[in-house]
């Protein structure tokens, strides 16, 4: 299947994708907060949960692994990889090495993992994933972020795009503006405006091809330390007129991450961003890329324990149904 073809596919109607690629430290604070015990087979058999759910293939194209996960087993001893192959589901990949200080910055951060990405993603590839994610992360203070963190950061995001197509994956591009602030609307939009455009000139310098990229970026929104109260209506509004201002039109789908926001919150102005996008006639697919949007209230229903996965399952099938109606404007 062509880059152009499988980037499709992810932003198929009625889908979305679902980010499990929480790292082992990520996942272990979350199994904390429920008393879950912290070892490796905890962690397979809550993503065999969620891949094991019975109707997931009605809402979900894509599905973001972490490294150790890829190379596991569902309960009837056949890879995660092949299981989602079964169910006309597209197996990815976290390849980023997370945050780590950028050097000469004001306590800011650089995503690393570039040295031998080449190679990893040979190995990635002849395994069956045909998709990859790398995240960068922005932060939004009275003094941040500064032009110099956004710089490098898009540069990294582009070399990653272009190193992933050199290997026909499809790169998924996460340019996020943490939502951890005080900060209004305005300063987001001011700041992701900023991002976008250096974001889409590096990938346009390092001959990356829009049409086989998927961009995940975070809502604009106020940020979660931030009191006004504006309508789920006026932030689609002002994502959309964004969104049709930055984001260039060969781009197949965006795909929203969920970081950050309450449930409701994460379908409710998906919903309305999508209702205003009909209007406004734009040429993406605009859809989810949900970690804990998703998967959040089913993890608190089975808590590590095997009498409650099928109707964490359940909760977990729901939530993805709201995100898949959501994500049409329903």
């Amino acid at each position: 299947m062509s880059m152009k073809k499988i980037a499709k596919k992810l932003v198929s109607k009625q889908r979305g994708i679902l980010a499990a690629d929480e790292s082992n430290t990520t996942i272990s604070k979350r199994f904390k907060e429920l008393s879950i015990n912290l070892n490796e087979e905890n962690r397979r058999s809550w993503r065999n949960l969620l891949l094991t759910s019975k109707g997931i293939e009605e809402f979900i194209s894509g599905v973001i692994f972490y490294d150790e996960t890829i190379h596991q087993n569902s309960d009837n001893n056949q890879s995660f990889i092949n299981l989602l192959s079964s169910k006309n589901i597209l197996s990815g990949i976290k390849v980023d090495k997370s945050l780590h200080k950028l050097a000469g910055s004001n306590q800011e951060n650089i995503t690393e993992g570039l040295d031998g990405l080449s190679e990893r993603l040979i190995i990635y590839k002849d395994m069956g994933l045909s998709f990859a994610k790398w995240r960068a992360l922005i932060v939004i203070t009275d003094e941040l972020p500064s032009d110099y963190c956004i710089s490098v950061n898009a540069h990294a995001l582009a070399r990653y795009a272009a190193i992933c197509q050199e290997q026909s994956i499809v790169p998924i591009v996460e340019p996020e503006v943490y939502i951890e602030g005080k900060h209004s609307i305005y300063k987001s939009k001011e700041v992701n405006e900023k991002v976008f455009k250096k974001v889409f000139t590096e990938l346009i310098e390092q001959n990356v091809d829009l049409e086989s990229i998927i961009l995940k970026p975070s809502m604009i929104i106020q940020g979660d330390k931030n009191a006004d109260i504006l309508s789920a209506e006026k932030i689609a509004e002002i994502n959309v007129e964004f969104l049709l201002s930055n984001v260039p039109f060969q781009v197949p789908g965006i795909a929203y991450l969920s970081g950050g926001m309450s449930d409701d919150d994460s379908i409710s102005i998906l919903r309305n961003i999508n209702q205003y996008a009909k209007e406004k006639e734009t040429p993406w697919e605009i859809t989810f890329s949900y970690g804990r949007g998703l998967q959040s209230a089913a993890m608190h229903e089975w808590r590590g324990n095997n009498e409650n996965i099928i109707p964490a399952q359940k909760i977990f099938i729901e939530r993805c149904k709201q995100a898949s109606m959501a994500r049409q404007g329903l």
